[in-house]
């Protein structure tokens, strides 16, 4: 069954849903962005250690912790390509952060989850692109979770997303 979708501007980390997904690095540091919020936002060192005892997560995969000191009870890391100009796979590993992702709330039992735009920032994946990207999978995944928002930092995101659930 596919997700109801939503599009929503806001701070990820005050979402009120079963996780939250979090764009991270490959080494599950936290930096800046939305994964420096996140960390912040769920309590820096204790989700240090989580994501220490994960390891590191490759483009297109993700891994769960504890939302800690979010309104989340989880969070979902995934890690998002670096923008090459499309010629390195990057649509396939952007769809795959979304697949994976939504498997990860299928194994947790989350039925609500938030997500941000994925590699739009430091990254530089176009937004636009990126929310086709984030709908067109999203909406055509076999999960149980039963609502999906798509959380934009900016209304030009926020933008992309309506026109693309219009």
């Amino acid at each position: 069954m596919s997700p109801r979708l939503e599009a929503a501007a806001g701070d990820i980390t005050t979402e009120q849903v079963d996780a939250i997904v979090n764009a991270a690095n490959h080494q599950l540091r936290g930096g800046g962005g939305v994964d420096g919020a996140i960390h912040r936002a769920a309590g820096a060192d204790r989700l240090h250690a989580a994501c220490r005892a994960i390891g590191e997560c490759p483009p297109g995969h993700a891994a769960v912790t504890d939302g800690f000191d979010l309104p989340a009870r989880f969070i979902i890391h995934t890690v998002g390509p670096v923008w090459r100009g499309g010629r390195e796979d990057e649509p396939e590993t952007l769809a795959a952060c979304y697949r994976n992702s939504l498997a990860v709330a299928d194994e947790v039992g989350a039925r609500s989850v938030a997500f941000p735009a994925i590699s739009t920032g430091v990254y530089g994946y176009p937004p636009e692109e990126a929310a086709a990207i984030a709908v067109r999978t999203v909406g055509e995944a076999d999960t149980e979770v039963l609502v999906v928002r798509f959380i934009a930092f900016d209304e030009g995101t926020l933008g992309y997303y309506r026109r693309l659930l219009a």
